[in-house]
């Protein structure tokens, strides 16, 4: 059982249940996109993040705002999932995905300051990020190579869909930025070595762009 555990996807299936799980207990208590029960469950709103309530750079990433929203990030998780899950090993996949929800989160509260915003779309804005990271660091993989060019121009266009629409484009490019800086961050033990260098700069922009962002956001 514990191998067949560790050959599945088992934390993607996991995120998965959390997601719908929540959505269920919901939509069972008021429902998905009732404003007041997005904030009582913990969407991201930035004026109770200033007043002590941290946990909201965490939360949304298992809320969502209606049906749609749910199956349009979790068919994205899975598809995405499987493959991260695969070649960064579940404990690096495991942080990728937190790490930069909460990153593209931290942007969202500082550039969308008065907004209620929910979904994991900040963490799967990471995995596209460290996608972009596996294509630029093993240029000699063509499957790689090939998958991070038709995920650049999925990110590209939802970017642009963002700048004309109500999503939260903040929220997104700091998760992005944040999972491509992340995929050195943890390395890929799986495909090959990481320069140390690369993880140590990685990590200190990271650190440094989170921190000048959440002080941003704390003082304007």
């Amino acid at each position: 059982m514990l191998q067949y555990l560790k050959n599945k996807p088992s934390i993607t299936y996991t995120l998965i249940i959390l997601n719908i799980v929540m959505y269920i207990i919901m939509t069972l208590f008021g429902g998905t996109e009732n404003i007041v029960n997005l904030v009582r469950f913990g969407a991201k709103y930035s004026p109770y993040i200033i007043n002590g309530q941290y946990w909201r750079l965490i939360t949304p990433m298992f809320i969502h705002i209606g049906l749609q929203h749910l199956l349009i990030n979790m068919i994205t998780l899975y598809f995405l999932g499987t493959l991260l899950e695969n070649i960064f090993g579940k404990t690096r996949f495991l942080m990728i995905y937190l790490v930069s929800g909460i990153c593209g989160n931290i942007a969202s509260f500082a550039f969308n300051f008065s907004s209620i915003s929910a979904g994991a779309s900040t963490a799967l804005f990471g995995m596209f990020g460290s996608f972009l990271m596996l294509g630029e660091s093993f240029r000699r993989n063509p499957y790689l190579q090939t998958m991070s060019r038709q995920f650049f121009l999925l990110v590209i266009l939802n970017i642009l869909f963002g700048m004309f629409g109500n999503s939260d484009l903040a929220g997104h490019l700091g998760g992005l930025v944040s999972g491509f800086l992340l995929g050195y961050v943890v390395g890929v033990p799986n495909l090959g070595r990481v320069p140390k260098v690369k993880r140590i700069v990685s990590f200190v922009i990271l650190l440094f762009i989170n921190l000048i962002i959440l002080n941003f956001g704390f003082t304007s």
